[in-house]
């Protein structure tokens, strides 16, 4: 965690690109996005609203995946 700290604290100094802190959250919607194949839009959007991913997020993820952080 320290160096996850770090990492950003150096960021910010240098003004390099986002650097993604919260990784649950990816994981998340990493799982949804594939189920999108086997079990639709819908369903993925129901499991990300269950998992608690903000709204603003997940239809982010779901909807405009170009704009995904990665």
């Amino acid at each position: 965690m320290s160096s996850e700290m770090n990492s950003n604290s150096a960021a910010t100094e240098t003004g390099s690109a986002h650097i993604r802190t919260d990784f649950r959250t990816r994981d998340v919607v990493n799982q949804a996005i594939a189920a999108i194949p086997t079990l639709g839009l819908q369903k993925a959007a129901e499991f990300l609203s269950a998992m608690n991913v903000p709204p603003e997020v997940a239809i982010r993820a779901l909807a405009y995946p170009v704009k995904r952080k990665h």
